[in-house]
């Protein structure tokens, strides 16, 4: 039976692909709807082509009132970049069966792929009975016992019980309200069920609006998005992936069942080529879809191209981040054998507990306090801006508390005066600020500071990599080492020139290709080339994610007595100066900015404070080696915008490409909590609500 392309689509379970499409009415010929692929073709009816994946392009909005589309509302595209919150409107219309939210409804490992739902009546299982108007979270589809089956959870007095619904469960399943805010890249990938829109409300623009915003000024109603797909498809006698978007004016008949699908070229994704077992490998393959971008060796893998693929393998990279105050930052994975040396920059650490974890036996930490601290105890020490220490070890002291004396955890340290040192204690759980000072000018390689020195690190490229005509380092005023990683590799060469071979990152690289019968002329690789590959920011957390997902988080810090009344800070003088540590240079000590919210402001008025830079002046070493003090400006400056420097010399700003500004992860994190500490207090009335709702029906 002929439908539309776009009901095809939209009603398509993506883990029956590939399907088989015949072109049923209408010839539509390329036109500038493809430019944007960089791809050129014509369907006519007869036509048959084999559908191999599909994903949101852009969403259709409209204004709606009640969640339903406003009779005099224009409809306007919205791109998934496009900045924002929004927080999802429960759909009212339910679901009859566990199998439907299962084919309908994105369920996946992560947070955004936990949807709730509640049912009007009670679900009475072997061991358990759901109660009517309980929130059921979905996290998982499997296999138990040879039957399809959706892994739940409910929460009941602070304890979670699981359980499994089998696909065949019937009844009516209500989605449950989501007091969560989403970005629309988010709700395009994870909140949009198949086979129906979705309505979202706007929580915070992110931007001031301007004539280019294809929103209302003022705007903060609700949304009824649609989504536009973009089909990725082979044609029959083509060697390329062509992307066909999903409002095309066709009709389409599937005819899978009946249509040797062999007969078409088989395009693998890097992913695919990479599960195919070892003894496979070395294989010849044709590009069908090559990369983006202009670095090697991804401006040689274009369409049409062939390459030999030598082997399969993980490979070690240490993933680094640019060092500066404002966003956003720039992301680098560095392989092992990057020939480039370093120099060290000072760290900085946000509280005592921080100095406890970043001290090792090899070196003493020496640090300058960025903030100043009043202790509530008088055993303890208070910190001024300016004071200097060399951190010695984590011990346990006793204060007094409340007129009892209590035990608790402190970093004991030596603070620097000018002729003599003192023992101090500050406790763990004080938020200061403090600045690592440097003495240490030796240049290293990556892989001694990997062996010698604990992640994060602090450096700056002291001598490129002259194995490379552009080291990209290079010109980076300051790095941060986060942490090793283990990545997947392939390594290929070209096959008309296998002058050397080039690693490309499996998940990382969009990249289709297609196996040739061809045999391998040279089994053994030429020399390998390995590149410094920067990372978009998106994918920069994809790595931070899966990398830590097999790591143990660390022990929480000590909090502060919540009972004491907090102490003024003490106040920096007009004059500003203090005695400071010299380091064998001169050096520039960045501070880090800091996102604050208050609680019970808007979630809008978002206030960034740009905490004291510290500028020190050369001074030579006395006689026993230890270093004297010299004076220090100490300068303070609040703004209400993302300010810092930490070098003389300060980059030009880009230029804007596009006339609204891209999402922000960290202010969209801060946003959410706020966002989750006023609707929080309402999530039991909420239930309660819903509970009473459903006795009635019940009833």
């Amino acid at each position: 039976m002929a439908s539309t392309l776009e009901k095809f689509i939209h009603s398509l379970d993506p883990r029956t692909l590939p399907r088989v499409l015949q072109i049923q009415s209408g010839i539509y010929f390329q036109g500038s709807i493809y430019e944007m692929f960089g791809n050129e073709c014509c369907l006519s009816t007869g036509e048959v082509i084999k559908v191999i994946g599909f994903k949101i392009n852009k969403l259709i909005a409209s204004v709606c009132d009640n969640n339903e589309v406003s009779r005099f509302s224009a409809k306007v595209e919205l791109p998934l970049n496009f900045p924002g919150l929004y927080k999802v409107v429960a759909d009212k219309t339910p679901y009859v069966s566990i199998e439907e939210i299962a084919r309908k409804v994105s369920i996946g490992p992560t947070r955004f792929g936990h949807p709730c739902f509640y049912s009007p009546e009670d679900i009475k299982l072997s061991n358990l009975t759901i109660k009517h108007g309980e929130q059921i979270t979905f996290s998982s589809v499997e296999e138990v016992n040879g039957t399809m089956a959706v892994n739940c959870g409910v929460v009941r007095n602070n304890q979670s019980h699981s359980f499994t619904l089998p696909l065949s469960q019937e009844g009516k399943f209500y989605e449950c309200e989501d007091d969560q805010i989403y970005t629309l890249k988010e709700i395009a990938e994870w909140k949009i069920p198949k086979c129906r829109n979705r309505v979202v409300k706007l929580s915070n623009t992110l931007h001031t609006w301007d004539s280019s915003n294809p929103l209302p000024e003022n705007f903060d109603g609700c949304l009824i998005l649609t989504p536009v797909y973009e089909v990725q498809a082979v044609m029959k006698f083509r060697k390329d992936i062509v992307h066909i978007l999903s409002d095309l004016d066709v009709e389409v008949k599937d005819i899978t069942d009946c249509y040797d699908i062999s007969s078409f070229l088989q395009p693998l994704s890097l992913e695919d080529v990479f599960e195919r077992t070892s003894k496979e490998f070395p294989m010849v393959a044709e590009i069908m879809e090559g990369p983006s971008g202009s670095q090697r060796p991804y401006n040689l893998l274009h369409t049409g191209k062939e390459i030999v693929i030598y082997k399969k393998y993980q490979a070690t990279r240490v993933l680094a981040s640019e060092i500066r105050s404002d966003s956003p930052k720039r992301h680098f994975l560095i392989p092992m054998s990057y020939k480039g040396k370093f120099k060290r920059r000072p760290r900085e650490f946000p509280t005592a507990y921080d100095l406890e974890i970043a001290r090792s036996e090899k070196e003493q930490l020496h640090v300058v306090a960025t903030k100043a601290f009043d202790s509530p105890h008088k055993e303890l020490f208070s910190v001024s801006v300016g004071d200097q220490f060399l951190v010695q070890q984590c011990q346990t002291s006793e204060v007094l508390y409340e007129g009892r004396k209590k035990v608790i955890d402190v970093l004991a340290c030596e603070q620097i005066l000018s002729d003599t040192y003192k023992k101090v204690l500050l406790p763990m759980y004080m938020e200061g600020g403090f600045v690592e000072v440097i003495h240490d000018k030796k240049q290293y390689q990556l892989s001694e500071i990997c062996k010698e020195f604990r992640l994060p690190f602090n450096v700056k490229v002291s001598v490129r990599d002259l194995s490379v005509e552009e080291d990209v380092l290079a010109a980076v005023p300051g790095l941060q080492f986060e942490e090793e990683i283990t990545d997947s590799y392939l390594l290929i060469s070209s096959t008309s020139s296998p002058v050397e071979s080039w690693e490309i990152p499996v998940y990382r690289l969009n990249m289709s290709v297609h196996l040739l019968s061809e045999d391998v002329r040279t089994v053994v690789p030429p020399a390998t080339k390995t590149t410094v590959e920067e990372i978009r920011e998106e994918q920069y957390y994809m790595v931070r994610r899966y990398e830590n997902q097999t790591l143990h988080p660390p022990p929480r810090p000590p909090k502060k007595p919540t009972t004491l009344a907090p102490k003024p800070f003490f106040a920096v003088p007009k004059q500003g100066v203090s005695d400071v540590l010299q380091a064998p240079k001169n050096f520039c000590v960045d501070t880090t900015k800091k996102l604050c919210s208050n609680q019970a402001a808007n979630v809008s008025e978002l206030q960034v404070s740009c905490q004291n830079d510290l500028v020190h002046r050369e001074n030579k070493k006395d006689m026993t080696g230890k270093a004297t003090l010299v004076e220090t400006s100490v300068i303070k400056g609040l703004t209400n915008k993302a300010l810092g420097k930490c070098e003389a010399e300060e980059e030009e700003e880009e230029e804007e490409e596009h006339n609204y500004d891209y999402v922000d992860e960290n202010i969209i994190e801060n946003i959410r909590k706020v966002f989750q500490d006023t609707t929080v207090r309402n999530k039991h009335a909420l239930s309660e609500e819903r509970r009473s709702r459903c006795l009635v029906v019940h009833n």
